[in-house]
């Protein structure tokens, strides 16, 4: 039966990220669905909305980029048996207790933390405009960069601190892969193996890519999701 992978965008972005990714698994048998829930406020309603996912496709790929990695794992815990795999994307991969936002402040080689700019009363914060290229996009055509830019929107803040409660039991018993991103400059190469040594995955694949390979490197990417 083909796989249905669920993709679970990261911090600032939507379902559009997936727009050149999808078509390419969807070419090769497989479903997908993206959910969208940048508008969400915390992290547990950002849960909601993908376990309402889950929950009605069952067996499914969940995969999980950058922030998408708490995500999918904090669903994990509410739905283990319902999970077929957990694919982190240059993803965070927290221990109990951890947080976005921590990983993010240990990781001395992002740019995130030191150009991100509180907005809405700091609510929900950005990122410096000059710095988008250099953060998400590196290895990104100019016309994928300004089709990203037209879509970013604020990111809430309390998704990014809210501590991640999962355990072995639920979260440690779903099958897990890594899909590391050499060139990141958000959730650097170091970051993403420091987070695998706490919590090893199998298999794990490295792509020569910046943070966004569903745009930069998005037949690379559909080929190593279709092997897993």
């Amino acid at each position: 039966m083909p796989p249905t992978f669920i993709l679970v965008h990261g911090a600032w972005h939507g379902a559009w990220c997936w727009h050149k990714l999808t078509p390419l698994l969807e070419a090769a048998g497989a479903r997908v669905i993206a959910p969208d829930f940048s508008s969400q406020p915390t992290l547990e309603s950002a849960c909601d909305a993908v376990a309402e996912v889950v929950e009605r496709d069952p067996g499914s790929v969940l995969v999980g980029h950058s922030l998408g990695g708490a995500v999918i794992s904090q669903v994990a815990e509410r739905l283990p048996s319902r999970i077929q795999r957990l694919v982190y994307l240059a993803a965070y991969l927290l221990a109990p207790g951890g947080s976005v936002a921590q990983a993010a402040r240990a990781d001395v080689s992002s740019l995130l933390v030191p150009n991100m700019v509180p907005v809405e009363r700091g609510v929900s914060c950005t990122l410096r405009p000059e710095v988008l290229r250099d953060v998400f996009y590196g290895s990104c055509s100019d016309a994928d960069l300004e089709f990203a830019r037209q879509r970013l929107t604020p990111q809430p803040l309390k998704p990014l601190v809210t501590v991640l409660e999962v355990s072995e039991l639920e979260f440690g018993s779903v099958p897990r892969a890594y899909i590391e991103t050499a060139r990141d400059r958000a959730v650097s190469l170091d970051s993403q193996r420091r987070m695998q040594a706490q919590f090893p995955c199998a298999p794990v694949f490295t792509l020569d890519s910046d943070h966004s390979p569903f745009l930069s490197q998005p037949e690379a990417l559909a080929r190593i999701l279709i092997s897993i």
